[in-house]
């Protein structure tokens, strides 16, 4: 799996997990809502200090973001 399709898969999880809409999570990192979602769906490779910012309004750690899950 690439790094892009991990990334979308655990921002969405930890949206979802934190209650916000892609709406709410682009006005918490200054995004556009079509941006994250296409994060989310794997077809954006976002710089790392979208990547950051993202950690930040998900509250966690940026590594959580790009780690492989079972």
């Amino acid at each position: 799996m690439d790094l892009p399709l991990i990334l979308g898969r655990n921002v969405r999880e930890w949206r979802k997990r934190r209650g916000m809409s892609q709406e709410d999570l682009a006005l918490e990192c200054d995004m556009k809502r079509s941006y994250v979602s296409d994060i989310e769906r794997g077809t954006r490779n976002p710089s790392i200090k979208a990547l950051a910012r993202l950690a930040i309004a998900l509250k966690v750690d940026p590594e959580l973001l790009v780690r492989l899950r079972s």
